[in-house]
C-alpha cells in the first residue's frame, strides 16, 4: 500500500537512512524524525534530501512529548523505530506515545540475540534482555497485528571497532578464527522500508509464534578474513595478531562499556569453536534466516567485499 504517511526515527543512522529511501522508493510519504535537524544522512546532503522530497521533524525517542508533536505534524500511521537505551521503561512510554498519536504499525529494529520468545533473555544478557523488554512492550501496546521486530545478527559495520588497529597495520584479536555473518546495514534498511510499505499484511506470511524476522548476511566469514578484506579494499598491508582476552578488552572498553565488551569476547570465543556452541549459526537456522533479506526486500544481499569497498572511507 503506497501513499501512507510514514515516519523514520534515527534517519541519520546507517539503517534508518536506508529504510527511509527504501520506503520512499516504494511510494510511502516519508518524514524523517531526527534529534538534530542539521545533521545530514549518510552520503546524502541536506540539499539532496530536500530535492528527494524528504521532510524533517524534530523528535527524540527518549522524550515522549516530542513524539506526539512530530506525529501530530506529520499524521504518520507507520513508524520505523530503533532501540534507545535512554528511553524510560525500555521504551514503554515511547511506544504508548506513538500509539496515542495515531501510529498503527511499527517496524522495530531489535537484535538477533533474541531467538523466539523475547521473554527468554535475562538481565545477565543486558543487550538481549533490554531489546526483549521493548518487544514485549510493543506487543502490549500495538497488539499482534501492529508491529514486526527485525532481528539482525552481526553488523558488517561492527568491524569499525578495528579502525585504529587497521590504521596501525596490526589487527589484534583474541579469536581471529571466530565467525560471523557481516550483515550490511543497507540490507537491514531495505527490509525495514519494504515492511513499512507492506504493513500488517506481511504478518500473514509468518509461520512462527512471534512477530519477528531474523536476518543473517549471505555467508559466514572469520574475523581474520574480514580484516583482510578491509585491508584489500584500502590497498593496505596488515598483519593479524592473536592477543589475550584481557589485552583486547583493555582496547575494547574505549569503544563500549566493559560488561558488554566481556560478553562479546565470550561470544567470539564461542564462535571460534573453543567452547560449546549455542547454535546461533547452526546450518539449518542460518540457511533459513540468510534468505530473508531477499525474501522481504526483493534485493540481493550485500557481500562483505562489496560493503568494505563502499565503506572504505570510514576506516581512514
Amino acid at each position: 500500500m503506497s501513499g501512507v504517511n510514514t515516519i523514520i526515527f534515527g534517519a541519520t543512522g546507517g539503517v534508518g537512512a536506508f529504510a527511509a529511501y527504501a520506503a520512499k522508493e516504494r511510494g510511502a510519504n516519508l518524514f524523517l524524525a531526527v534529534r538534530d535537524l542539521t545533521k545530514a544522512l549518510p552520503n546524502v546532503t541536506l540539499e539532496q534530501e530536500k530535492q528527494d522530497g524528504l521532510i524533517r521533524v524534530q523528535a527524540d525517542l527518549t522524550k515522549p512529548n516530542t513524539l506526539i508533536a512530530a506525529l501530530t505534524a506529520t499524521k504518520a500511521t507507520r513508524a520505523f523505530v530503533y532501540f534507545t537505551y535512554g528511553a524510560p521503561e525500555h521504551m514503554k512510554f515511547s511506544f504508548e506515545a506513538l500509539k496515542s498519536a495515531g501510529v498503527e504499525f511499527v517496524v522495530f529494529l531489535s537484535t538477533g540475540g533474541i531467538r523466539g520468545d523475547p521473554r527468554i533473555p535475562t538481565p545477565d544478557e543486558p543487550i538481549f534482555w533490554a531489546h526483549g523488554q521493548a518487544e514485549i512492550h510493543l506487543e502490549e501496546t500495538f497488539g499482534k497485528k501492529g508491529y514486526v521486530a527485525i532481528r539482525p545478527a552481526f553488523f558488517a559495520s561492527n568491524t569499525l571497532w578495528w579502525k585504529e588497529m587497521i590504521k596501525a597495520g596490526d589487527v589484534r584479536l583474541p579469536y581471529p578464527q571466530a565467525t560471523n555473518d557481516a550483515l550490511a546495514p543497507k540490507d537491514i534498511g531495505q527490509v525495514a522500508g519494504a515492511l513499512l510499505v507492506q504493513g500488517p499484511s506481511v504478518l500473514d506470511s509468518f509461520d512462527g509464534e512471534y512477530n519477528a524476522i531474523r536476518l543473517y548476511g549471505p555467508r559466514l566469514r572469520t574475523q581474520r578474513e574480514e580484516a583482510l578484506v578491509i585491508a584489500r579494499a584500502l590497498g593496505k598491508e596488515i598483519k593479524i595478531t592473536t592477543v589475550s582476552e584481557e589485552e583486547f578488552i583493555s582496547f575494547f572498553v574505549k569503544l563500549i562499556p566493559e560488561p558488554i565488551a566481556r560478553l562479546l569476547v565470550s561470544d567470539f570465543k564461542m564462535r571460534a569453536g573453543l567452547v560449546d556452541d549455542d547454535g546461533f549459526y547452526a546450518e539449518s537456522e542460518f540457511k533459513k534466516a540468510s534468505i530473508n533479506i531477499e525474501k522481504y526486500s526483493g534485493r540481493r544481499p550485500t557481500e562483505f567485499e562489496e560493503w568494505a569497498e563502499d565503506n572504505k572511507g570510514l576506516f581512514v
